[in-house]
């Protein structure tokens, strides 16, 4: 799809001006704003609608969100972009496969890097535990929020930056900067959180979307980018930020000593980062040559 056909803006004076913005500034305002538009619908009902009502209300918002970023409804200027940006590929049963376990191999990476760093640094459940509420919430109560807001999280962030900042960034800049800005961004949006913990967090929220963001490029899908991102969040808000199934409680290794705990993890990190370099590999060759340029 060439450039232009994908830059089909509203041709009003609010378009021609658009335009003139460069690309870099508009792709991460795009991604940052349409990422906004569904996380803040959240937060608003979580915040004025007693648990569990607010998923209600928030699934229709998700439903009409996913079908108008998705390229549906006017203005019809923007559906092109709009479906571009969405990666809208039907994947076959071999790169959904191979889409799948790169997607598990995420969820093992963040995982395995986030206990391999407990071990290291002792884990302050102060700190990283910035959802306690979900532990005063019966599990009826608490589910829902938890499955909704990975949900939220998982969807709105893959559209916004995977989708409306990476997107065009890649097809200009080519894949590895567009990753890597998106990525960048990524990681300096989530910094006001407690759990971002510093220099530390911001290198594994950027490893940790690069790997998301070049899923998105090599399978031509958001899906299962979203599929990875929900997973993970669904661990984070029921077991790393609060203690909803449980809480870490393995002590740094400065006062146990090298374990087996820990070399497991070490060799957990090493194989999940191999395992999905060679899964993209694969998903490269199903793409084929076209579909690189």
């Amino acid at each position: 799809m060439q450039q232009e056909t994908n830059s089909n803006y509203p041709s009003n004076a609010f378009g021609r001006f658009w335009m003139k913005v460069p690309l870099v500034v508009r792709s991460i305002l795009s991604g940052f704003a349409v990422t906004s538009i569904g996380v803040g619908s959240w937060v608003l009902l979580v915040e004025n609608i007693p648990a569990p009502w607010s998923v209600v209300p928030m699934a229709a918002i998700l439903i009409f969100y996913w079908i108008y970023f998705g390229g549906k409804w006017k203005p019809s200027n923007t559906q092109v972009f709009r479906r571009f940006c969405m990666r809208k590929s039907r994947l076959k049963r071999p790169a959904w496969i191979w889409s799948l376990l790169a997607a598990s191999l995420i969820i093992l990476f963040i995982n395995s890097v986030g206990i391999f760093t407990f071990r290291i640094f002792e884990f302050q459940p102060d700190v990283f535990k910035t959802a306690r509420f979900l532990n005063d919430l019966a599990p009826w109560k608490a589910w829902p929020v938890i499955l909704m807001a990975s949900l939220v999280a998982g969807i709105c962030e893959e559209i916004g930056y995977r989708g409306y900042m990476q997107a065009p960034l890649e097809q200009k800049y080519g894949p590895v900067a567009g990753i890597s800005i998106t990525s960048l961004v990524f990681a300096v949006a989530h910094l006001h959180q407690a759990w971002a913990g510093g220099m530390l967090g911001m290198i594994v929220i950027f490893a940790v979307s690069f790997l998301i963001g070049y899923l998105a490029y090599s399978s031509k899908s958001l899906l299962p980018g979203i599929v990875a991102h929900v997973s993970f969040d669904i661990i984070n808000f029921s077991y790393w930020w609060s203690d909803v199934v449980g809480t870490f409680e393995r002590k740094p290794i400065s006062m146990t000593g090298v374990d087996n705990h820990f070399i497991i993890t070490v060799l957990l990190v090493l194989l999940s980062t191999i395992l999905f370099i060679a899964t993209i590999r694969k998903l490269l060759k199903l793409k084929g040559p076209a579909d690189l340029a």
